[in-house]
């Protein structure tokens, strides 16, 4: 089977090597999926797409004309992908349900932490030559803490385990708590967790259409003053317009995000300065640094999530090819 991978960093291309126990012909493009270089798939019987590719129905159309049966993403979401236009093309469309949890919980954690201490203000002083300790970097102690997590899945039960590792007290939110959850988590309504937290960490899957914009500016004032928001699910969860105005009031105190709007412009891209960045909610918010960190969707970016994301999509190809389906489709 010949498959083209899109979106594989150079880092990547070993693991894509290693873990290739099927022998498949692999032709590895190291940028996202766009309309420009939608033509490498030509001649494949497969491609391979990651989370902020374009999988609109123009490029879908293409590789149906290509002869093309199979488009599969290593990522868990799959709002990237037009799945009424795969279906209306025959597109089989699988994707990888789950990888490491510990890459995304940790990289939350990391947020909260560096902004719960302020280590974001620290820094950018002392890279200026600043070296005085001032009282707006004063803080508390995360084993003091509460810690809110909505969404308490893998990875919000996750990073749940982490921070009440630390001794934070652990608030969650999720309308189907599991039975792990529950072993580090204490759980109550969403209003309470939003006023008692001191980090409030999101970990919800987007579903187009039902929970857009679920961070908005009701979300944002039910919090506390002093209170960090950390976003590393997806950019369209949060009301970005929103975020800024609660930043720029002191209404909470600061946000980290792995994540944001319009993220298949803005992603893998390298712009010559922020004013280039094209979507104008997203420079300002950005431009909010240090009270706001945005990281370029990292979260996924570590070596066994990699892996796990890799040898699954392997095996979905591998599956589908000997029986038909296989359990990851999504277009079924």
């Amino acid at each position: 089977m010949k498959i083209v991978c899109y979106g594989v960093r150079s880092n990547e291309t070993a693991y894509f090597e290693k873990l290739n126990k099927y022998n498949f012909d692999l032709k590895l493009v190291p940028e996202f999926l766009t309309h420009e270089n939608v033509n490498e798939a030509e001649g494949m019987d497969a491609v391979l797409v990651r989370g902020n590719c374009v999988c609109d129905r123009q490029n879908l159309q293409k590789f149906h004309d290509f002869g093309i049966k199979y488009m599969f993403t290593r990522s868990v979401g799959v709002n990237h992908i037009d799945l009424v236009a795969a279906k209306d093309l025959d597109l089989l469309v699988a994707r990888v349900p789950n990888y490491s949890p510990f890459a995304v919980a940790e990289l939350a954690l990391s947020l909260g932490m560096n902004l719960y201490r302020h280590l974001n203000v620290d820094i950018v002083r002392t890279t200026s030559g600043n070296f005085k300790v001032l009282p707006d970097v004063f803080s508390g102690e995360i084993h003091n803490a509460t810690v809110g997590i909505v969404g308490t899945g893998r990875i919000g039960a996750t990073e749940a385990k982490l921070y009440k590792g630390l001794g934070a007290k652990v608030l969650g939110y999720d309308p189907y708590p599991s039975e792990y959850a529950k072993q580090y988590v204490e759980f109550t309504d969403l209003d309470n967790l939003l006023s008692q937290s001191d980090i409030v960490s999101v970990h919800v899957p987007y579903f187009p259409g039902q929970n857009d914009n679920l961070i908005n500016a009701d979300f944002l004032s039910k919090m506390k003053a002093s209170g960090i928001l950390i976003n590393t699910a997806r950019g369209e969860l949060a009301d970005t317009k929103a975020i800024i105005s609660a930043i720029k009031n002191d209404d909470i105190q600061s946000y980290g995000a792995d994540v944001t709007m319009d993220e298949s412009n803005i992603m893998g891209h390298e712009f010559s300065s922020l004013s280039d960045v094209p979507n104008q909610d997203v420079r300002e918010l950005v431009g909010l640094y240090p009270k706001v960190l945005i990281t370029p969707h990292v979260g996924s970016f570590t070596e066994p999530a990699l892996e796990d994301m890799i040898s699954i999509s392997f095996d979905n190809f591998h599956e589908t090819v000997e029986t038909g389906t296989n359990k990851n489709i999504v277009t079924k």
